[in-house]
């Protein structure tokens, strides 16, 4: 279903740790679990044994798969190791501590105390993971022209391609990259292309690359040119012949099909979403509330607001979905806001409202700060309308607006608007996302209900690029729709899978747009 993210490694050390040897110290080791469900959990890795130690420094990582969108819940449990078997039951428990993928990744260093069970701490037992994701985030550039090429049209000149191959087991050559055609030119410059080094080469400069250009034939049927073999380190020449090997065998006064020109070949770095949050980068999370009347009123069990008897509605369960993931990436103070209500004591209709009715600080604590803040407003305010989406993009865009002024990849927002009802102001919303197209900050929109929400459904332009009313064109897809009531009986990670899957590219996106690396960017390697 989801897709993960990236791998992480995890490195794993301990200090004070408990002493249950007699005569010696603890032969210390770790072990990583994740949760798997209804309280289970099942170990994913674990590390080597350290003897003699209460202040291990574990050389072996720990490595698990990351997912943006899924609440990974992690336990790390230390024991002493007096065995070689692998059953841990008859070794001594040292203490653990139970946390989440997301703080660790958000943390530059995650310390917590060890605990031997909730709340009965491991004596002095500390514990300090960092992770470092696995991947090697380069990319190689290149720019390539060619003159001369040989004609191989009847009626005209060629339709010039090129084709990269990958040398790989068993002298097997692998495609991988193919570029545009270019009609009837013997002399073409291809666009400027990017391939990642990984998939390039293996991240190995000295392996055997052949590069292709072939005539391009609606049919099929290519026509070759002529080809050469190179490495990634060799592509620095700027010339190289483009050889046809039928034609030099059979003619002795041959010397090329034509030149293949190497522009320009740089090695960049591709920085993912890890590298900005583990580089510092916070997500700051902004919740809007629906409080227009085509809820219902809130005391009727067939309002869209009304509190079952189990302490939820939709409007909650989206909140406690979507914040649970987040939270993990902010500082556990979130502004929420409500709209469409008549709010007193004036009892104006609002559409930007705090919803603690704090206006000059409108911050929760925590996700649990939001669900009862929402609680408590619910009687105090008149559900009314119209359902305008335009103000609340307004306002975090401001904030926005105002961290991309400090021109570093310090802060990104994400503004999560709940609603139950058709928008209103379709038009100013279209301006507003198109304008925080171009800001560091996306826009979730999860609907409730059984309204028609087709309007939404056109912002959310998977098919093309959202326009303003008057032509202007997003800068980038910041915008995503989620109908709940597709997902009422589903399990909840695939809702968070539709709802925050896109957010890694569209943050990657807008710091790449921008040209800004991560504030502690990874150490870069160079050709």
């Amino acid at each position: 279903m989801a897709g993960c993210v990236s791998r992480v490694e995890l490195t794993v050390s301990c200090r004070s740790l408990l002493d249950r040897d007699l005569g010696s110290r603890s032969d210390p080791l770790c072990v990583l679990l994740q949760e798997v469900g209804g309280g289970r959990w099942a170990e994913l890795d674990r590390t080597e044994s350290i003897k003699n130690s209460q202040n291990p420094e574990f050389c072996k990582k720990l490595v698990v798969d990351y997912y943006f969108e899924k609440v990974q819940k992690l336990k790390f449990a230390m024991y002493d190791i007096d065995n070689k078997f692998f059953d841990l039951n008859d070794d001594d428990y040292l203490g653990g501590i139970e946390c989440t993928l997301g703080q660790i990744v958000s943390s530059s260093v995650f310390t917590q105390p060890l605990e031997l069970k909730q709340g009965k701490p491991a004596g002095k037992g500390t514990i300090t993971i960092s992770a470092e994701e696995i991947k090697d985030t380069r990319v190689v550039y290149l720019e390539i022209e060619a003159q001369n090429l040989d004609k191989k049209d009847f009626l005209g000149k060629s339709d010039p391609f090129l084709e990269f191959y990958k040398q790989y087991d068993a002298g097997m050559w692998q495609l991988v990259y193919r570029s545009e055609v270019i009609k009837n030119n013997l002399n073409p410059c291809w666009r400027k292309f990017s391939v990642p080094l990984q998939m390039f080469c293996g991240g190995d400069f000295n392996k055997p690359i052949k590069v292709q250009c072939a005539d391009h034939d609606s049919d099929g049927s290519h026509d070759l040119i002529g080809s050469f073999e190179t490495n990634l380190t060799q592509l620095q020449k700027v010339e190289f012949e483009c050889i046809h090997p039928e034609k030099k065998q059979k003619k002795k006064s041959y010397k090329n099909s034509g030149i293949i020109r190497i522009k320009s070949c740089k090695l960049e770095t591709e920085y993912s979403f890890l590298d900005y949050v583990m580089g510092g980068c916070q997500i700051n999370f902004t919740v809007g509330v629906d409080f227009t009347g085509s809820n219902g009123d809130p005391k009727s069990p067939d309002s869209l607001h009304y509190i079952s008897p189990d302490g939820i509605n939709e409007y909650l369960i989206a909140i406690w979905s979507v914040g649970s993931v987040v939270q993990d990436y902010d500082t556990y103070l979130f502004p929420a806001f409500g709209f469409g209500a008549q709010v007193p004591p004036s009892w104006q209709v609002s559409h930007e409202f705090a919803l603690n009715f704090n206006p000059s600080n409108p911050y929760c604590q925590g996700i649990q700060g939001i669900v009862d803040a929402y609680r408590q407003i619910l009687p105090q305010i008149r559900l009314y309308g119209p359902t305008n989406f335009s103000p609340i993009i307004n306002h975090v865009a401001r904030f926005a607006a105002h961290s991309a002024q400090q021109g570093t990849a310090s802060q990104y927002f994400i503004l999560l608007i709940i609603t139950g009802g058709e928008i209103t102001d379709l038009d100013q919303t279209r301006q507003a996302i198109v304008n925080a197209s171009k800001l560091p900050m996306s826009i979730i929109i999860v609907g409730v209900g059984e309204a028609d929400f087709k309007a939404m459904e056109f912002l959310d332009r998977d098919d093309g690029v959202l326009k303003s009313p008057t032509g202007e064109s997003a800068a980038r897809d910041i915008f995503q729709f989620v109908p709940f009531r597709q997902f009422k009986n589903a399990p909840r990670e695939v809702l968070l899978h539709m709802v925050l899957a896109e957010v890694p590219k569209q943050l990657v996106s807008y710091y790449k747009w921008q040209g800004w690396p991560p504030v502690k960017p990874p150490e870069i390697k160079t050709m």
